[in-house]
């Protein structure tokens, strides 16, 4: 017969969900930054304080990002539309 003991931590778990649509570039960008950076509770208090800040620095340029890459996105998607001749439907989803 085989055994084997085997010691796992498989870390912090968490979900994230929505309604009525996808997750918006705030939250996307929280993801994002989370994986990137976790500040230490027993770090000592002055190194927490620059990384919570360095965090929330890091969090809104992720999230400028990712707004204009949506931005791009959805300028290219109205580009190909009108290439193909639906200026209309084009046009709706500019103004989105």
């Amino acid at each position: 017969m085989f055994t084997a003991k085997l010691d796992m931590n498989v870390g912090t778990v968490g979900v994230v969900t929505s309604n009525n649509g996808g997750h918006s570039p705030e939250q996307v960008a929280e993801l994002c930054v989370d994986k990137i950076i976790s500040i230490s509770d027993q770090a000592h208090p002055a190194l927490q304080q620059q990384a919570h800040a360095f965090r929330e620095q890091l969090l809104k340029i992720v999230a400028h990002y990712i707004k204009m890459g949506a931005q791009q996105d959805r300028a290219t998607v109205c580009a190909k539309l009108r290439e193909a001749g639906f200026n209309d439907l084009a046009d709706q989803i500019r103004r989105l």
